[in-house]
């Protein structure tokens, strides 16, 4: 197993996911063989390789999108491991609120439901209230430069970039210990992009464990402490930036 630098967030041994294509022909395909990895506080460890490696899967089965068929993840809290292929899906939705962040390339908002409130609420989730959540909310969408005429309006007007920028924001608001993003970046203009990942940056060095899915190679470049590259489901290899992806350009 990799070791991080500095004490684990995350611990994930023989990690093993596989689906059954049943609009297909019934085969089973397996996406994960036995994954060890594991993620220090205040790392960045970018997933790298080709579409169908797994990489998604494994930062699903963390986030239990996807249950494992085998294998252990656990999460080291103030409280404690905790052992995230046990816990039932209450329990692990509680722990996502307060614990985990999750950007994806598309934003799950709730109908009717305004940008403001959309990040206030996982402020909330993590521990804040009233007005602190708001202001912390406020404060994250003017990082991301989200326009404040666009904070009361329903999310589902907004553009594939300022919906992005939302996700960004309530998935870093009152930052969680672990921070999971798969392609967060992808519809942001270059501006954006930029403001995007200098958040992302800063978080890790404030202690901010994060475990990230980039295309992008010169966010890889720019933000991993570690690249893990994945190939048929394994890790085949770890290493800096450099070692991994090759020289930046």
């Amino acid at each position: 197993m990799s070791q991080p630098a500095s004490p684990a967030v995350l611990t994930v041994r023989d990690l093993r996911k596989s689906f059954t294509l049943h609009t297909i022909d019934g085969r089973t395909v397996t996406s994960l063989h036995g994954v060890d990895l594991e993620v220090g506080r205040g790392e960045h460890v970018a997933l790298a390789g080709p579409s169908g490696a797994g990489k998604s899967s494994f930062l699903r089965c963390v986030h239990r999108s996807y249950l494992p068929d085998s294998g252990s993840i656990v999460l080291h809290t103030d409280d404690g491991p905790v052992e995230l292929t046990d816990l039932g899906d209450r329990e692990m939705a509680r722990l996502r609120g307060r614990e985990l962040g999750y950007v994806s390339q598309f934003l799950a908002a709730p109908p009717r439901t305004a940008p403001l409130e959309v990040v206030a609420a996982a402020a909330r989730r993590r521990g804040m209230t009233g007005s602190d959540a708001r202001d912390a909310a406020a404060a994250s969408l003017q990082r991301l430069a989200l326009d404040e005429a666009l904070w009361d309006v329903d999310c589902s007007v907004l553009s594939g970039g300022e919906r992005q920028r939302v996700n960004i924001a309530a998935g870093t608001v009152h930052p969680p210990r672990l921070l999971l993003l798969d392609e967060p970046v992808s519809a942001l203009d270059p501006a954006n992009r930029e403001r995007a990942l200098d958040l992302i940056d800063s978080l890790t060095a404030s202690g901010v464990a994060v475990l990230a899915v980039f295309h992008d190679l010169g966010a890889m470049h720019r933000l991993a402490t570690r690249v893990v590259r994945f190939a048929d489901g394994r890790i085949a290899q770890i290493g800096t930036a450099s070692d991994v992806l090759g020289v930046a350009a």
